[in-house]
């Protein structure tokens, strides 16, 4: 019994097993073993498996805390309260009425749950090519279900922000042009998140974000259903059953 964890719960793959989120001036990586080497940081691969809190959950942030890229510096939490805290300001620097609205509906999901530290973390910021000087996307929110691995990600995109077309005087035609590079660019994002991530990703556009209600109790259910499946404790059992 004292080794269930350790064998049943599903270990995240190498290149699953980072994240790095955050704002332009803002770089941080969520690890599951990390230590810092030659200048970066990087995962100690052969304790993943022994982590004994779920991955990438609220428990997880409070034992690891967040990784400084580039430094050899970690931001810890010492109360839930203090990682909460945390997030809404990194999410409020998104200048995202969409995202904040859903940071303080979170805020209050973690704080009111009967098991906080088992709540799956909210990601805000998810980079694409973080090492990179210049990181081309970054995806508003992500949630990884701590059993299956499963990633759902979570993107508002108003047409003021994301579609847009500027300039006065100009020709259908260059309007067009605008529009088709405007939509490629969205897809490309969407694209590129699935390929490198295999992340399944909601874009909500004006007609949705005009119902905040809705789209908070889309992202809930995702959080409320990362619990350890049951299935997991029945093999234990058969184990078990099968030894004696």
């Amino acid at each position: 019994m004292k080794h269930y964890e350790e064998h049943y719960k599903q270990k995240p793959k190498l290149d699953e097993s980072e994240y790095w989120f955050g704002n332009n001036d803002d770089e941080f990586g969520l690890l599951v073993t990390p230590r810092f080497a030659a200048d970066q940081w990087e995962n100690d691969n052969s304790e993943i498996r022994h982590f004994k809190n779920p991955y990438w959950t609220i428990a997880h942030v409070m034992e690891t805390g967040f990784c400084y890229m580039g430094e050899e510096r970690v931001r810890t939490f010492t109360t839930i309260e203090d990682y909460l805290q945390f997030f809404r300001d990194m999410v409020r620097r998104t200048k995202s009425q969409y995202q904040l609205d859903v940071a303080d509906r979170y805020i209050d999901f973690v704080s009111t749950s009967d098991d906080p530290l088992s709540v799956p973390l909210l990601i805000p910021e998810l980079r694409y090519d973080p090492h990179k000087k210049k990181h081309q996307h970054r995806l508003d929110y992500l949630i990884v279900n701590p059993w299956t691995h499963e990633k759902y990600g979570f993107e508002f995109s108003p047409w003021s922000a994301h579609g847009k077309l500027k300039g006065a005087g100009r020709k259908m035609a260059e309007y067009d042009k605008d529009a088709k590079e405007n939509f490629e660019k969205e897809m490309k994002k969407h694209k590129r998140y699935w390929r490198k991530y295999g992340v399944s990703y909601i874009i909500y556009t004006d007609d949705d974000l005009a119902n905040m209600d809705e789209v908070w109790s889309e992202i809930k259910g995702h959080l409320e259903s990362s619990k350890e499946p049951e299935q997991l404790e029945f093999a234990l059992l058969g184990e078990i059953d099968g030894a004696g």
